[in-house]
Formats: C-alpha cells, sequence, structure tokens
C-alpha cells in the first residue's frame, strides 16, 4: 500500500442556482487575457444540454479518457504512441472554434462617438479573432436558453443514451445546473497523452497542471481529455487548464470559485488514497462497477494502519489530521452522497457531484398523498421530473441504483428533518429505512445545510521546508500572457515576470502579521455582508478615521 494525498472537490447540485459567480471570478483570475477570450476553466453547464464545448461527452467522435483492450488493459481511446507520432502534425481530434464560440466584443465607439441622426446607432458584435461582424449563434453556456426544450433533448449525448422516454411536452421539461472545473482526476488521460511530458500530477496534493516551459502546443491533451478541460492559448501556443488555484491552496485557502460561490454548494478536503491500487480499479472490466472500485480506492484517515503508513510515505501529521476532518471523505465513503463525473471515462476524476433531488414533496402532494409520510417520499423517486436515468448516465455510468439510494437519503434527510423543525419528536424509522442512525442523518444535514467556512474547506497549508520547491513549480506551471516563464519575447511580453503566487499587498501582510497563514488575527473583526440589512454603517465596515 502506498497512500499519497489528493484535493479533491464536492459539489452539491441541489444548491447550484446557475449564477456564474464561479465562473466570472475564475475567468477574471485566470483566464483574462489575450489568446483565452474563449477558455473557462470553470463553467457551468445547464443539463440537459451540448454541455462546452459542444457535445464533448460523445467519446465516439473525440476519443478522449481511457478504455480496456482485448487483454482487459487500459489504453488511451485516441491510440497509444505510434498513432500519436503518425499524427503528430495533424491532430484530427480537437473540438473547432465553433464547437467552442467565436469569442466577440461589441462597436460600442458606434454608439459613443455617433454624429446626431435620426436613426439610434447600433453596437454589432465583432469577431475578437477576425475583427469582422459577426453573429452570434453559441457560447459557454449557450443551453441555458434552451434549458429542458426540445432542442436541448435533440444535441444531448447523455439524454441519448436513456432508454426510457424522457421527451415530454415543454411544460413538464426538466433542467439543472452542472458546475465543471478540471477533474485532476487520479489517472488523468490529458498527462499520458502529452507527447513532451508537461502535463503532470503534484506528488504532493495530486493537483494536474501544465509546465509551460516544457509545453509544445501539441495539443493531444485536448484530445485526450475526455471532459475537456484543457484549453489552447492560440497567442502563446500553450495549453492552459485549471490549476486548482494552487497559489491559494498552498496556504489554506479555497479555490477561487469555491470562495465565492453565491450557493455555498462546493467542499474542498483532502482524500488519502492508495496509488497502488489506482490502475486496477481504472482497469474493471464494468462499466458500472467503476464508481465502487474508484470509492474503494480512498482510503479511511481514521484507521491506525493507514495513518502508519502515510506518515511512512512522508504525508505530514497535520495533513493526516485534515484528512480525518476533511468533507470530502464524509461525503463520499461516510455518507455516500457524491458521486464521480462519468466514472466509465476511467480517469478517477476527484471532482464528485450530490445529484440534485427534485421538488419531490410537491409530486407526492399531486397525486393526493400525504407529502410527509417517508413511505410516500421513497416511493415517488421514480416519478420525479429529472428522470434517474439520465442522472445515472451521468455519475454512475448507467447504474441507476446508486443514484436511487443517494436520492432517497435525500428525500429521508429532508423528512426527517421536518419533523425537527416544526417541533414534532424525530422518527427514528425514517433514518434506518435508509441504512443510517439517528445521528449519521444529522450530522449529514449539518454539513449539507449548516456547515460553516472552515467544515467546508479543509484545507491543510503546504509546509515552509517545501516552501522553495513549491515556489520553483509555481514559476514552471504559471499560466501567463507570455508562455509561462519566457523573459525574451519581444514586445509587449518582454521584461521580468512576477510570480504566480504574489497575490496582493493586503494577504501578504496578513500572513506575515498572522498565527496561522489562512487566519489573520482581524478575520473575526471582519464584517460579513452576508448577514448585515444594509442599515446604517456596521463597526468595521470602513476603516477608523484619524480623529476616533
Amino acid at each position: 500500500m502506498k497512500v499519497m494525498a489528493q484535493m479533491a472537490m464536492v459539489m452539491n447540485l441541489d444548491k447550484c442556482i446557475g449564477c456564474h459567480t464561479c465562473s466570472v471570478t475564475c475567468k477574471q483570475a485566470w483566464t483574462n487575457r489575450t489568446g483565452t477570450e474563449y477558455v473557462w476553466f470553470n463553467n457551468v453547464e445547464t443539463r440537459p444540454g451540448q454541455g462546452y464545448p459542444r457535445r464533448y461527452e460523445d467519446q465516439q467522435e473525440w476519443q478522449g479518457g481511457w478504455t480496456l483492450n482485448r487483454r482487459g488493459r487500459l489504453k488511451l481511446r485516441a491510440g497509444g504512441r505510434l498513432k500519436k507520432l503518425a499524427t503528430i502534425f495533424s491532430n484530427p481530434k480537437l473540438p473547432s472554434i465553433q464547437d467552442y464560440y467565436e469569442p466577440w466584443t461589441y462597436d460600442y465607439a458606434t454608439l459613443t462617438d455617433a454624429p446626431a441622426q435620426e436613426h439610434t446607432p447600433v453596437a454589432r458584435p465583432k469577431s475578437l479573432i477576425s475583427g469582422k461582424d459577426t453573429k452570434i449563434t453559441w457560447s459557454a453556456n449557450w443551453d441555458d436558453n434552451l434549458g429542458g426544450s426540445e432542442a436541448s433533448f435533440r444535441h444531448d449525448p447523455v439524454l441519448q443514451k436513456v432508454s426510457t422516454d424522457v421527451k415530454r411536452s415543454f411544460e413538464d421539461a426538466f433542467m439543472f445546473y452542472l458546475p465543471r472545473i478540471c477533474e485532476h482526476c487520479l489517472n488523468p488521460s490529458c498527462a499520458a497523452s502529452c507527447p513532451s511530458g508537461a502535463i503532470y500530477k503534484r506528488a504532493e496534493d495530486g493537483i494536474v497542471l501544465v509546465d509551460q516551459d516544457r509545453c509544445r502546443g501539441w495539443r493531444m491533451c485536448v484530445s485526450g481529455c475526455p471532459y475537456k478541460k484543457v484549453y489552447f492559448n492560440h497567442r502563446t501556443g500553450k495549453a492552459e487548464k485549471c490549476t486548482f488555484c494552487f497559489p491559494r491552496v498552498e496556504v489554506g485557502l479555497p479555490t477561487v470559485c469555491s470562495e465565492t460561490c453565491v450557493g455555498r454548494l462546493r467542499y474542498i478536503g483532502l482524500v488519502l488514497y492508495d496509488a497502488d491500487r489506482v490502475l486496477e480499479a481504472a482497469s474493471t472490466p464494468d462499466d458500472e462497477d467503476l464508481y465502487e472500485a474508484q470509492r474503494s480506492v480512498l482510503l479511511d484517515p481514521n484507521d491506525p494502519e493507514v495513518v502508519r503508513a502515510a506518515e511512512r510515505d512522508g504525508i505530514p501529521h497535520d495533513w493526516v489530521v485534515a484528512a480525518q476532518r476533511s468533507p470530502i471523505h464524509a461525503l463520499i465513503n461516510e455518507y455516500r452522497v457524491a458521486l464521480p463525473l462519468h466514472p466509465e471515462y476511467r480517469t478517477m476524476p476527484m471532482v464528485w457531484y450530490i445529484p440534485p433531488l427534485s421538488p419531490v414533496v410537491d409530486v407526492v402532494r399531486d397525486t393526493g398523498e400525504d407529502a410527509e409520510d417517508p413511505d410516500n417520499l421513497f416511493a415517488a423517486i421514480d416519478a420525479l421530473r429529472i428522470p434517474i436515468e439520465y442522472l445515472a448516465e451521468l455519475f454512475t455510468a448507467g447504474d441507476v441504483a446508486p443514484v436511487d439510494r443517494v436520492l432517497k437519503q435525500l428525500a429521508a434527510m429532508r423528512a426527517y428533518m421536518r419533523d425537527i423543525n416544526l417541533g414534532r419528536d424525530p422518527d427514528g424509522s425514517i433514518p434506518a429505512a435508509v441504512g443510517m442512525t439517528e445521528e449519521q442523518m444529522y450530522d449529514m444535514y449539518r454539513l449539507l445545510a449548516l456547515a460553516k467556512y472552515d467544515e467546508r474547506y479543509v484545507i491543510p497549508p503546504a509546509h515552509a521546508e517545501q516552501a522553495h520547491a513549491l515556489e520553483e513549480i509555481a514559476t514552471e506551471c504559471s499560466v501567463s500572457e507570455y508562455g509561462g516563464g519566457n523573459p525574451e519575447i519581444f514586445g509587449e511580453g518582454s521584461g521580468s515576470l512576477t510570480p504566480l503566487a504574489v497575490e496582493n499587498f493586503r494577504m501578504l501582510q496578513d500572513r506575515q502579521t498572522s498565527d496561522t497563514i489562512a487566519a489573520p488575527d482581524d478575520k473575526a473583526a471582519r464584517v460579513n455582508l452576508l448577514n448585515w440589512d444594509g442599515k446604517g454603517a456596521p463597526e468595521g465596515l470602513f476603516p477608523p478615521r484619524k480623529d476616533d
């Protein structure tokens, strides 16, 4: 057993409202540069829909991820070394700009500089690639405008796999939001596809990064990633991808998308896994068994044998403690309500999801039955607006049983907590019906509904003795506008480089004067604007005046 640590994320889709705050803040932090106009490290998709890029889940077309050969061994779906060498100068399995979208701006000068005239001037959309007039026909979440309509039904690759008839009238159409980032897989096919070895998985925390200095722009990684979360910067000629905000994670801070999430649906934590079993789990013959196979690779951080093995393999003790407190381990292996996205790709993704539970109470009430009866709630799971078969194709390779179990757990939690919130005696038979104790159900409710900041984000900071190595890695992997660390480019790219890990003066100052890196001394005194009623000026909102 070789114990390794992995930073992972769980998203509760019940809470996502599709506000795209995570996408916008990620865009501002990482891809607000020339050449990355179409790049979204974090995007929110509307399901059913084609996704971003269009129909990225159709691996018959894009040949991403892994598959098994006749001997039952893993192989890249797009082909091995010989095939890649034969097509290295002409990679045919790449989404075009039309599969993403042609970025645009508007001709605002027409509005601001137009002379007085009879007709109102129009700011036409202009392509950021050609500079010519363009027609806007697609974007990062165009499906949001079509959510649940027949246009989504026709083109959704997942919906085409569902055997039951889920095509309904427009009034009964279903939709939900699916935020996506790089999965930072345990078995990343993007890294295996790269001829230059530029994509690698960090040994200390499992984050998958691109070494910009080694990248040669072959774009095999774009083809190899089944989630299409590796992008090509046409200005620098380099590949770029989500970095899991590693400069923030290294100092104990959550990713930008998590920090700014309005619905507080994201959880970040450390998990321990057995690296010796990854290949065996990814080679599981039956696709429907891959979910359990991946779950079995994750180790129990409270097991004394695992703790001894982790410290033997060089994992710091405080990291083991963080793994024991991790909300990720609790949601995946204790409560078992989190599921991986497309495990059939065999990359073993480490961004998991709690599937959305439709308004089950309304379904029961419409039948005239008692909507608070747990037996009626469980029976209504199969009649929910979002078909279980669709969720199963997303999260369990088509196996309906795990999704059905998770939805019943979530419905049971609602029924059990309803009695408590209404002042009635809790019914112990409800959690027992889904194989949980009353204490477990309340703890799960507290984690999903009431968890505080330090319970949702359990991120151990990097150790000081590793600082020099981490600083070098940060420079090598920096996603910069100028090729990630090459100061010899002429023009605006010339000059000295700013290290990626340098953030703002205030944060650096807080780190130097606080007891812990991620907990400044004044954190408790800061104003939480989410709790402010907007009246007056609460203490701490503005800096004190000198005369005070």
